[in-house]
Parts: structure tokens; C-alpha cells; sequence
């Protein structure tokens, strides 16, 4: 008898301790998804410096708590409505940088924004339980200790399995709304905006605009007493940007392009009559 019962209690041990590890994988799939979804909901840095910011928060992310996790979510990429727009990304940019910031987020009700935070804030402290408390919780030198710590087993990774749903539901938002968001910043729109300073209605904003950049080059290679020819540098540009002419930004001459510049002077002189 005293055989049976120990094979027994074995037996019902082991059941739990594969129970527990079955908890414990499903936690850190748990733990990496958040972790990524941290990681990437947001980005903000000068253009030419964006994906080593992105490398900083990837690598920052990777060493916080579940508990840390759940918090730099809320109120950034899960976020409570309110009734109301959601707020931008606040952008601290210093002058004269061009600066690119992205931010994505999933907009919940007030009562489905609380219901959230109550099952995230749920998910740590089942987390921490399972991790730091669940032995000694639990009777594992008997067989009814043992079937109760697999009942609650059972119920521990009913939960997690819900929430990494959730989870996962909110992930594939996310990268549905990136990879819109991708597309937008392949286009040739977006290109002709971001290098050319041409919004898609037709604007231009000159300070930004690649034909004012290219002028400026013009002016460094052709000034002669602090000006140079208009003639000169539109050939000059022609030779070495040819893409940047006065027709690319609704313009009939190189003088209205400077004309139509904050940037750039333009001035009348009487040369050989």
C-alpha cells in the first residue's frame, strides 16, 4: 500500500509540475508579444537616425518587468477614447532637425478602456503568483494538495490563454496599421513630399522643397561677391539635379522659383548694358 500511495503521489507531482511548465511557456509568449508591441506601437527621432532610435527602444524594452510592460501600454498604444480625438505623440524636436515620429494606437471605449486595464493588471499578478507563490500554496505531499494545484493549473492557463488573445488581437491591429502606414511612406507622394517639400494638393513648402536645396547648392558653387547668375545656376542645376526644375513645383522660370523662396534673395543688376 505504501508503494501505491508514493507512485501515486508521483504520478499526480508530475502532473503538476507539467501543468505549472505549460503555464510558464504560454506566460513568456505572453511576455514577448507585450514586449514587442512596447517596443514598436511608436517612434520618434531625426529622419537619418530613425532606426537606431528604434534599436534604443527595442533594447530598453527588453529588460523590463511584465508590470512595466502593462503600464508603458496603457494610456500609449491602448488608450481610452473619452469621447474625444486622441492626443499626438508629444514631439520634442530641437530646431532645424528634420524629425520623423510615428505613434499607433487602439482606441477603447471607457468601460472596455477599464475592463482591459482590470484583466492587464490581472495578468502580472497571475504571473508573479505562478512564479514566486504557487508552491507554497499548495499541499504537494498529498495526492488531494496535488489535484487541487491542478485545478488551479487548469484555471491559471485558461486565463493567460484569454489574455494572449487579447493580446494578439491588439498586435495584429498594430501591424495592420504599419504596414498601411508603410505603404504610405513607400508612394511616390510621400517621397515627393518628404524630398521635395510638394504636399499631395500641390503646396510647397519652399524652405523644405529639393529645387531650393538644389539653388542653395548652386549659389555655394557660383557665388561671385556674395551672388550668383539665376541663369548660370539653373544650368548648373540642370548638369547635376536634373529632376529639380521650375515645372516640378508649378513654375514657368528659374526667377519665380526664387521669387516664390523665403530663402533665397533675388536681385536686378546692369551688367555690359
Amino acid at each position: 500500500m505504501t508503494t501505491f500511495d508514493d507512485d501515486d503521489l508521483r504520478k499526480h507531482r508530475h502532473e503538476v509540475q507539467r501543468l505549472l511548465g505549460r503555464c510558464m511557456l504560454r506566460v513568456q509568449q505572453y511576455e514577448q508579444l507585450i514586449k514587442a508591441m512596447v517596443a514598436h506601437y511608436g517612434v520618434s527621432g531625426p529622419i537619418l537616425e530613425v532606426e537606431r532610435a528604434r534599436a534604443a527602444q527595442i533594447d530598453g524594452t527588453a529588460r523590463k518587468t511584465l508590470g512595466t510592460l502593462v503600464g508603458d501600454l496603457l494610456g500609449t498604444y491602448v488608450v481610452a477614447e473619452k469621447n474625444g480625438p486622441i492626443e499626438d505623440m508629444p514631439i520634442n524636436s530641437p530646431e532645424n532637425v528634420n524629425w520623423f515620429a510615428m505613434q499607433t494606437s487602439v482606441g477603447l471605449s471607457d468601460a472596455d478602456f477599464a475592463q482591459a486595464e482590470h484583466e492587464l493588471g490581472e495578468m502580472v499578478g497571475l504571473r508573479n503568483n505562478l512564479v514566486h507563490h504557487f508552491i507554497e500554496q499548495h499541499d504537494m505531499s498529498s495526492v488531494d494538495g496535488c489535484r487541487r494545484a491542478q485545478d488551479a493549473l487548469v484555471t491559471a492557463y485558461s486565463r493567460i490563454d484569454q489574455n494572449l488573445a487579447q493580446l494578439r488581437e491588439w498586435a495584429e491591429e498594430m501591424e495592420n496599421v504599419q504596414q498601411a502606414m508603410s505603404d504610405v511612406l513607400q508612394s511616390a507622394e510621400f517621397t515627393d513630399f518628404l524630398v521635395n517639400g510638394i504636399a499631395p494638393d500641390g503646396t510647397v513648402d519652399w524652405n523644405a522643397s529639393g529645387i531650393a536645396k538644389a539653388l542653395r547648392e548652386a549659389f555655394r558653387a557660383l557665388a561671385t561677391d556674395g551672388w550668383a547668375p539665376v541663369v548660370e545656376a539653373g544650368k548648373w542645376i540642370a548638369e547635376w539635379y536634373p529632376e529639380q526644375l521650375p515645372a516640378k513645383y508649378g513654375c514657368q522660370s528659374w526667377r519665380q522659383v526664387v521669387h516664390e523662396s523665403p530663402i533665397l534673395e533675388l536681385r536686378y543688376f546692369e551688367m555690359h548694358g
